[in-house]
């Protein structure tokens, strides 16, 4: 029964971390089409505007 417990746990635990990443890889499709910048505080910083020199 044990097995089974610990098979349940990692079902769960994946589902949620799929969850998650849906819900990011929405929210990323969102700001694309609307042409604003993603502006959750994970990953990697888009570019901005070049300064120049």
């Amino acid at each position: 029964m044990t097995d089974k417990r610990a098979k349940d746990e990692k079902a769960k635990r994946l589902a949620e971390q799929l969850r998650a990443n849906l819900q990011r890889r929405k929210q990323q499709a969102r700001a694309r089409r609307d042409g604003n910048e993603d502006n959750r505080n994970d990953g990697i910083k888009a570019a901005g505007p070049q300064k120049k020199s």
